[in-house]
C-alpha cells in the first residue's frame, strides 16, 4: 500500500516521535510512505520550536496568525497535489492541525481515502490556552476536515466524544491510542526490580515538565519523608516549571536528591525509565493518549496516575498502576507511599502492564497495522 503521510508539524517534540514512529512502523509492515509537512521540520531540534513562528505570534494580534494558518493551505495543497502526481498514493493519511484543510481537498479531488488521526481537540485547547481568536473559524474548520474523514482516528475514546461532536459519522470512528516500540524495552531490563535491601528509591517522571503537573509536591514530600530508604526524583524532559523546582528543591535542601536531564534524545529514554523505581504522571489534560505512560508500562515500571476516564482505557486501579483521586492533594503520594512500602507490589504493577502492552498489542507496529486494515478495507469498498 503507498501512504501519503501529511502533517504541520513544525517541531521534533512528542507529535515528532509519533509520527516517526508510525511511519517507521508502517515501512516496517512493508508499505511504501511518503511523508509532506513544513520544510523546517527536517531542520528542526529536538524540543525546539520554529523561531520565526515564534516571533510572528509575539508581535502580531492573533488573528493575524491564524489567517496566516489558514493562508498556509495554499502552498500546502501544492506541495501535497506535486508530491501525489509523482507518488500515485492509495490512502491519504493526515495528522490533524487546526486550520489545515489542504489534505481534505486533496483526498476529495483524488478521491482518496481520508485517514485522519486526531490527538487533541485543538479548536478547545487553543481557545482555553492559547489565546485564540477566529473561534468560530477555528471550530468550522475543524469539524471541516473530521466531517471529511473516510475515517477519524482519535486518540482516546474521551476524545472521540469530541470528534463525534463536531459531526463525524460514529461509524467513521476508531480509537487507536498511542503505542511503544517494545525493542527499545528489552524484558531484561523490565523484569530488574528494586527490592527492600535497596538503599535508594527513584520516582521519575518523563516528559515535558509544567506547574500543573504538581511536581512541586512531589519535591516537598521527599524533603520530608524520614523512611529507612532514601527516596530521589529524576525528571527525563524539560519544561517551564524547571527553574521554580531546582529552586524549591535547594530551598529544601535536597539538590543532591532532584535530577533533571533536560531533553533527552529518544534513544536515551528507555535507560532513563529503567532506573525508576516508581514511574508518575501526576496530571494530564482530559483527552489525552500520554506517550509516557506507553513508556512506563513498556519498561515494566510501577505507575502512579490520575483516576481519570482516558487514563482508565489503559490503566487498571489496582492491577497496571495505582490510580488516585486528582481532586484529593494528598492521594498521589498516598499511592506513592504504598508503592515504597511494597515492593511485591512494585514489580507485580510493572510485570502486569508490560503484560498488558503484549497482550493488547500497544505498539506502533500494532497500530501501523490497524490503520492498513482500515485503509484496506476502504479500498476494497472503493474497488467494489
Amino acid at each position: 500500500m503507498k501512504v501519503l503521510y501529511s502533517h504541520r508539524i513544525q517541531s521534533h517534540d512528542g507529535q515528532g516521535v509519533h509520527l516517526e514512529a508510525l511511519v517507521a512502523a508502517f515501512r516496517a509492515e512493508g508499505h511504501e510512505v511518503l511523508v509532506v509537512g513544513p520544510s523546517g521540520y527536517a531542520k528542526a531540534g529536538f524540543g525546539g520550536e520554529n523561531k520565526l513562528i515564534v516571533q510572528l505570534r509575539r508581535l502580531l494580534p492573533a488573528f493575524a496568525t491564524e489567517l496566516m494558518e489558514l493562508a498556509y493551505n495554499i502552498p500546502a495543497y501544492r506541495r501535497l497535489a506535486r508530491a501525489a502526481a509523482g507518488f500515485g498514493p492509495d490512502v491519504l493519511y493526515e495528522r490533524y492541525n487546526l486550520f489545515f484543510l489542504a489534505g481534505a481537498w486533496l483526498a476529495r479531488r483524488r478521491h482518496l481515502p481520508f485517514l485522519v488521526e486526531v490527538n487533541a481537540p485543538l479548536a478547545d485547547e487553543r481557545t482555553r490556552y492559547g489565546n485564540l481568536s477566529l473561534r468560530r473559524l477555528a471550530r468550522w474548520s475543524e469539524n471541516y476536515v473530521w466531517r471529511r474523514g473516510a475515517r477519524v482516528l482519535p486518540v482516546s475514546d474521551v476524545l472521540a466524544g469530541y470528534v463525534r461532536a463536531g459531526g463525524a459519522a460514529p461509524d467513521r470512528i476508531e480509537v487507536i491510542p498511542n503505542g511503544i516500540d517494545l525493542a527499545e524495552f528489552p524484558a531484561e531490563a523490565a523484569a530488574r526490580q528494586s527490592g527492600p535491601e535497596a538503599e535508594t528509591l527513584t520516582l521519575g517522571f518523563v516528559g515535558f515538565v509544567r506547574d500543573w503537573h504538581g511536581l512541586d509536591g512531589v519535591v516537598r514530600a521527599i524533603a520530608a519523608w524520614q523512611g529507612p530508604q532514601r527516596l530521589a526524583l529524576k525528571v527525563v524532559g524539560e519544561g517551564q516549571a524547571r527553574p521554580g523546582l531546582e529552586k524549591l528543591a535547594a530551598e529544601l535542601g535536597i539538590t543532591d536528591r532532584v535530577t533533571f536531564t533536560g531533553l533527552a534524545l529518544r534513544d536515551a529514554i528507555p535507560g532513563h525509565v529503567a532506573g525508576f523505581d516508581i514511574a508518575l504522571q501526576p496530571a494530564s489534560v482530559p483527552y489525552a493518549s500520554p506517550l509516557k505512560v506507553f513508556e512506563y508500562m513498556a519498561a515494566g515500571r510501577a505507575i502512579v496516575a490520575p483516576d481519570q476516564p482516558n487514563l482508565r482505557e489503559v490503566l487498571r486501579h489496582g492491577e497496571t498502576a495505582l490510580l488516585f483521586d486528582p481532586a484529593d492533594r494528598g492521594a498521589m503520594w498516598a499511592a506513592v507511599m504504598r508503592l515504597v512500602t511494597d515492593p511485591v507490589l512494585r514489580a507485580r504493577l510493572g510485570a502486569a502492564a508490560r503484560a498488558e502492552i503484549i497482550a493488547k498489542d500497544r505498539t506502533w507496529a500494532g497500530n501501523a497495522r490497524r490503520v492498513a486494515g482500515l485503509a484496506g478495507a476502504l479500498l476494497a469498498g472503493t474497488a467494489g
